[in-house]
């Protein structure tokens, strides 16, 4: 069963997908430098998508646990789960490993496998593409005048990047809807 947390991410990474598209549409020989911004963009978009996946699926998964009832330790769960996933921001594996890990005693980063895609490399990669936002949303990585330098996020990467965390969050669910609790 496909979670709730899926069919808002499906949605929110629309966003990333529509820039992508916008700078297709605008991408002219030669291309105009401006329009590097709708990538850059578009893979800050694409990680916000898996921020939020990852946290309403976290509260999805302790509410199915916990149950939503009033008594005492499901208001402790949700309290703890709220106040942790105030300080959640980035998507890295060294913030979503521990806080699954609290909350339902398990490595999510495990279920992280598909195709050629094995755990330890997913949980590289995310890294990597956290990295990547985080320089892209802090230090714009704007590419300065006059400069043949490389761009921050190419066309090729931006597309393989979005697959990669369209993946990232199917092995995900796959992996929660696997387990009994």
């Amino acid at each position: 069963m496909t979670s709730k947390a899926s069919l808002v991410f499906d949605h929110a990474i629309g966003d990333a997908v529509d820039l992508i598209n916008h700078f297709d549409k605008l991408n002219v020989q030669p291309p105009s430098p401006e329009n590097e911004v709708l990538k850059r963009a578009s893979l800050v978009m694409a990680l916000a998508a898996l921020e939020t996946y990852f946290e309403d699926r976290i509260v999805e998964a302790v509410d199915a646990l916990v149950g939503t009832g009033e008594g005492h330790l499901p208001q402790f769960m949700r309290s703890c789960l709220a106040s942790d996933l105030k300080v959640f921001h980035t998507p890295s594996t060294d913030r979503v490993r521990p806080i699954f890990q609290k909350y339902l005693g398990l490595d999510i980063t495990e279920f992280w496998k598909w195709n050629m895609m094995e755990p330890a490399a997913a949980r590289l990669e995310l890294n990597r593409l956290a990295r990547k936002r985080g320089d892209i949303a802090h230090r714009s990585l704007r590419p300065t005048d006059g400069g043949a330098a490389k761009h921050a996020v190419s066309r090729d990467d931006l597309r393989r990047h979005i697959h990669f965390i369209r993946q990232l969050v199917l092995a995900t669910d796959a992996g929660l809807a696997s387990i009994d609790r």
